[in-house]
């Protein structure tokens, strides 16, 4: 089959306009672009007429003029997937950034593919132990859920997931795949070394799309690490940890190339597809009959304000969130959790009987009274509280 061709007609920033002579790829197909040598994957987004269609790089297009030629590869993007991505570090396109050889797969896997179907689903009940007393009391974790970090900058999301990495991850025994979504790469770095002090690594899949990197990789990289989980899931049957660090910055890549695709921004300057792409990429980290995928994501929430429609989108996904507070880290508090804000599908004397129940409601209950408590205080002096509030 002969190879079907094209030209770049314009570059906007992250954005590439092909035109091609006569088939028209499909959408989300790769297209490859060969730069002095270098070759730079775009993916298709949007067709336009013409037999024009735009497309989002995955990769930096300075370089990129008019008139380069562009070969349709004909599948969407392919990572590998399978025993030998352990211990290993990719980039959003499954090529390993570990300056080591590279990783030959038999199997490679679409990173765009559909959630499992209704009836391969499966939910179950069973508390997860962390071992941070706080998040096991107040807002336990589930057993193949997901689970969300939420905080602002600097309040510990990062430090509390590498936490968790260490209890679950190492105490777990199973596979654990880590996603970087555009966070800091000195952090990617600090995790790696940790991994391989610890002897994680050969048990752990590392992807990695930084702060550095386009748009268009960040967009896509936590496709690429829940891919890799998909097959551990499906294939082996194995129940994988699922980190990422961090799912805002995937909805903060598609506003960015929103704009450049033509569509017209929605609230807060937010591309108006936030929650079917939220939606599409969510509904996949799943617990089927065959395995289960526990998913960890930290959720970077702007300006501290949890209504904004990123992390207000990302609630509506999670089974337990545990929320990080500024005013609890302030008093020098860590893990930062606030046992107010924090909540889980979980917490039911059912599931987790009913002295847990009735104590972890016993804590807020106190918690809450006191914040109550805490403006007249404040205020006023503790003399003007009467007896039984003292």
């Amino acid at each position: 089959m002969s190879e079907n061709k094209g030209k770049i007609v314009q570059v906007i920033g992250p954005i590439v306009d092909v035109q091609f002579l006569e088939n028209i790829p499909n959408l989300l197909n790769a297209v490859d672009i060969i730069n002095n040598g270098e070759k730079i994957v775009v993916e298709v987004a949007k067709h336009l007429g013409e037999n024009t269609v735009r497309c989002v790089s995955m990769g930096s297009t300075d370089g990129l003029v008019r008139g380069m030629e562009c070969i349709d590869t004909g599948k969407p993007i392919m990572v590998p997937v399978g025993k030998e991505t352990l211990g290993r570090l990719f980039n959003v396109l499954g090529e390993n950034i570990d300056g080591k050889d590279q990783v030959k797969t038999e199997i490679v896997s679409s990173i765009h593919r559909p959630a499992p179907s209704f009836v391969d689903q499966d939910t179950s009940n069973e508390i997860l132990e962390t071992g941070i007393k706080v998040v096991d009391l107040i807002a336990p974790y589930a057993k193949g859920g997901k689970i969300g970090l939420f905080g602002g900058a600097g309040v510990g999301k990062t430090v509390l997931i590498q936490e968790l990495i260490n209890n679950i991850a190492i105490q777990h025994g199973g596979l654990s795949v880590f996603a970087g979504v555009g966070e800091r790469s000195r952090e990617g770095n600090d995790l790696y070394f940790e991994m391989i002090e610890s002897g994680v690594i050969d048990k752990t899949a590392l992807v990695f799309g930084q702060m550095n990197e386009p748009p268009g990789a960040r967009m896509r990289v936590a496709l690429t690490g829940l891919t890799m989980a998909e097959y551990f899931r499906d294939e082996q049957g194995q129940d994988v940890l699922l980190f990422i660090d961090n799912i805002f910055r995937f909805t903060q890549a598609g506003s960015e190339v929103s704009a450049l695709l033509g569509r017209m921004p929605s609230a807060v300057g937010y591309q108006p597809t936030l929650a079917t792409e939220m939606g599409q990429l969510q509904e996949r980290i799943t617990s089927t009959k065959k395995g289960s995928i526990t998913s960890v994501q930290a959720v970077y929430v702007p300006a501290d304000d949890l209504t904004d429609p990123a992390p207000a989108t990302t609630f509506a996904h999670l089974d337990a969130t545990t929320v990080l507070s500024r005013s609890i880290s302030e008093l020098g508090i860590y893990p930062a959790v606030d046992p107010l804000d924090s909540t889980s599908r979980i917490l039911d004397p059912n599931i987790v009987g009913e002295e847990h129940y009735q104590v972890a409601r016993k804590v807020q209950e106190i918690l809450q009274k006191y914040k109550d408590l805490q403006d007249i205080i404040s205020i006023l002096g503790m003399d003007e509280l009467s007896s039984e509030d003292k």
